[in-house]
């Protein structure tokens, strides 16, 4: 619940804890350095954050075909993503109902089943129990596959995007994103593409990285590139309900650097689609960068509490030929990288002054950082 200071343990599921963060936005102040740095806290996270949201686990491409299978951990959880092969997407705890095996170890392509690789029980992509070897030779009146198929974690999509809850009493996925499917749907995002993947390992907790994207107060001195095409004068808020934040640069500048504008634009957009670029962060761990003829997409996996790995990936609209359009990519994806590699130095210094010094929180700013507020007093109402 919590570590031990001074005055005793801190419990970090109080309001107390975060009275600072409920305060309005031009009288709060900033997380306290042990959200970012403290072991205890970050066990508490995985359960109560991470064990009620819509977590963000993979790209849709990945799990498209019948059969396909991932493996990936949502807190302490492993929890195992099947196609069906009627086509439906499912979700199970990796955990064998016989005696409790890890019953994959990486993402594979099974045919039919899900074999447990100690006693080989098999399973539907249904989940369902379909095989247990010899188990009758001597039979048990109690057996009753009917009552020991996986256990069943909640999956659902939007976009690109597979999400995993494995809290029952956490609302629809619809209802957590609020009005950003509509918000966002004049992209058209169901027929968008993963054109390449990459991660990179950052030495910094998942919440530093989030909130860096979130806000453009360190754009000029951070990115003095990206200011030339994202001006700071440009940014305004583009929000609604759900849980997420977001801003807009309306218009994305082309004048000194065109790096973001030398892709085709995707068909049909509207007059403020086409010129503008959106970046969203969906709570908790998922970032969207969209732009009229691209999109960069972040998908935060916590490693420990001072580690985070970003998978990454560059998407395309579907009127968008990737053999045609591989030299003008190639500008637009070093220009990413360069400003991704700036984030990830600073949210590693970032971390560092948290974990090595520790200086109690300072004022957030009304005009840049009111997204952290939104967010962090997310990240309040999970814990508390």
């Amino acid at each position: 619940m919590g570590h031990p200071t001074s005055g005793g343990l801190v419990d970090f599921t109080s309001e107390e804890f975060w009275s600072a963060t409920r305060r309005p936005l031009d009288q709060a102040t900033g997380l306290r350095p042990a959200a970012y740095t403290d072991e205890d806290f970050y066990e508490v996270e995985k359960g109560r954050l991470f064990g009620r949201a819509w977590v963000a686990v993979a790209w849709m491409s990945e799990v498209a075909e019948p059969g396909r299978l991932l493996v990936r951990m949502v807190g302490d959880t492993s929890v195992l993503i099947a196609r069906g092969l009627d086509g439906a997407l499912r979700g199970f705890i990796n955990s064998c109902r016989h005696r409790g095996t890890e019953l994959a170890s990486e993402d594979c392509t099974v045919s039919r089943m899900i074999r447990c690789p100690y006693h080989r029980w098999g399973y539907g992509l249904d989940g369902t129990l379909v095989a247990s070897p010899l188990f009758d030779e001597v039979p048990r009146a109690d057996f009753d596959p009917a009552e020991l198929s996986l256990l069943p974690v909640r999956v659902e999509t939007w976009g690109f995007q597979v999400f995993v809850c494995l809290d029952e009493a956490t609302p629809p996925l619809a209802e957590w994103l609020g009005d950003l499917p509509e918000r966002m749907g004049g992209y058209g995002f169901d027929g968008w593409y993963v054109h390449e993947k990459c991660s990179f390992d950052v030495a910094a907790n998942w919440k530093l990285i989030t909130e860096n994207f979130q806000e453009y107060y360190h754009l000029a001195w951070v990115h003095p590139e990206l200011a030339k095409v994202s001006r700071v004068r440009d940014h305004y808020r583009y929000q609604g309900p759900g849980l997420y934040c977001g801003q807009t640069t309306t218009p994305v500048s082309g004048d000194e650097r065109d790096d973001w504008l030398v892709l085709p634009p995707a068909p049909g957009l509207d007059s403020s689609d086409s010129v503008s670029g959106r970046f969203v962060a969906v709570f908790p761990n998922l970032t969207l960068a969209v732009l009229p003829s691209h999109a960069f997409v972040m998908r935060l996996e916590p490693l420990s509490v001072g580690a985070t790995r970003e998978h990454c990936a560059f998407l395309f609209p579907p009127s968008t030929d990737p053999d045609t359009a591989a030299d003008a990519f190639e500008a637009t994806r070093k220009f990413w990288i360069e400003v991704n590699n700036e984030d990830v130095d600073i949210c590693e210094r970032s971390h560092r002054g948290l974990a090595l010094g520790g200086a109690p929180p300072g004022p957030l700013s009304p005009r840049f950082e009111e997204p952290l507020h939104r967010f962090q007093n997310m990240v309040a109402d999970c814990m508390t």
